[in-house]
């Protein structure tokens, strides 16, 4: 047997799970780079480099806790 790798296309019943996690990928990916892009550009400007203290490491942590609580309450009604 071939022992190459074989990317299967989703079935179409799974095909949304497979764009969903596609785009939400790319948006959060996206996000990522932006927002370490915006330290960076601060940081340049105040003329420091980039410091995150664990007081702001755990802070950036519940908001983003309460980001995804957020996103998970979008399909409750």
């Amino acid at each position: 047997m071939d022992e190459t790798a074989i990317i299967e296309t989703p079935q179409p019943d799974n095909l949304w799970k497979f764009k969903t996690l596609l785009i939400g990928g790319v948006i959060g990916a996206l996000v990522g780079i932006s927002a370490a892009l915006l330290l960076i550009k601060r940081a340049e400007q105040k003329g420091q480099s980039l410091a995150i203290t664990p007081v702001k490491g755990v802070q950036l942590g519940v908001m983003v806790a309460g980001l995804l609580r957020s996103i998970l309450l979008l399909g409750e009604d």
